[in-house]
């Protein structure tokens, strides 16, 4: 019996979606999905209008077997081109207020280390950055595909360096209200969002209807079945989603316990000061016992 035909009989709630970090490593990394890679690259700059690769070349290979789900790792791939160019893709489902900064970061340190000791910045090459997200990073901003430059304030024409570019598609719940904005992007790349955004959810039928049967597309989706029939696969996203899950748990209670002690320190000034409780309360959120212990 297949591993595909064996799960079918299991009953088993976990969802796997082709924006699961894992999946997407293993989807780019194998040199014979190069194809792959190379046209999803190739959709995302034919959307913004410029010159297409005609080489991929993963420089950080995903190994499965090795990949420790117990580790807050960030499961980019990075890419030369023909032209040495660097390319950093990955995908994030879970926002936070630092990711603006983080993926600003990220840009900066695989520019960075292309320079080694004492050597010339001529040598630097163009990085250009493609994150894919489930959540709005620039609610302000309505483009399913934005992209950022170095410009000049004053005449956009002038571009400070080329070195620089950050494209950032955006999924989840605009893509699925708002289907018509869809339509302005590139055919490929179409396809493409549509396969990371339903890719889990729809049947294969419609799957293919939407992606209008696109062989690099139905090759990439029968890359997904594979991957979501294997139990050793399932195994690892689910043990990576937990992970995810109880990081950003104890995050969040790292946050609200540093939000409490800032309040608390808030109250004891005022309590010094000669505020009465309620307005103590009003103003901190803390409660009346817990006022009242303080000194």
């Amino acid at each position: 019996m297949s591993k595909k035909k064996a799960k079918t009989e299991k009953s088993d709630d976990l969802v796997i979606k082709p924006t699961s970090d894992i999946f997407a490593a293993v989807l780019w990394s194998p040199p014979k999905n190069e194809p792959l890679l190379r046209g999803f690259i190739n959709s995302v700059l034919r959307d913004f209008g410029v010159e297409m690769i005609t080489q991929a070349l993963v420089q950080n290979p995903f190994n499965i077997k090795e990949f420790a789900v117990d580790k807050n790792l960030v499961l980019d791939v990075r890419v030369l081109d023909e032209a040495n160019r660097q390319y950093n893709i990955e995908i994030q489902t879970t926002p936070h207020t630092g990711f603006r900064n983080r993926s600003l970061l990220y840009w900066a340190d695989t520019y960075s280390s292309l320079l080694r000791v004492g050597g010339k910045y001529s040598k630097l090459v163009p990085v250009k950055s493609v994150i894919i997200t489930e959540f709005p990073i620039f609610p302000e901003l309505k483009n399913l595909h934005t992209v950022f430059e170095a410009r000049a304030r004053e005449n956009p024409e002038v571009l400070l360096s080329d070195h620089f570019q950050m494209h950032f598609l955006r999924l989840g719940d605009m893509l699925k209200r708002q289907m018509e904005g869809l339509g302005e992007l590139d055919r490929e790349l179409q396809h493409w969002m549509n396969f990371f955004a339903f890719g889990g959810t729809l049947s294969e039928d419609k799957m293919l209807q939407l992606v209008e049967h696109n062989t690099l597309i139905q090759q990439a989706y029968q890359e997904f079945q594979n991957f979501t029939a294997d139990d050793e696969m399932r195994e690892k996203v689910r043990l990576r989603q937990r992970f995810l899950e109880d990081y950003q748990i104890g995050m969040d209670a790292a946050k609200d316990e540093g939000e409490t002690g800032k309040a608390t320190e808030i109250a004891q000034n005022m309590k010094r000061k000669g505020y009465s409780v309620d307005d103590i309360v009003d103003l901190t959120g803390l409660s009346h016992a817990a006022i009242d212990r303080l000194n």
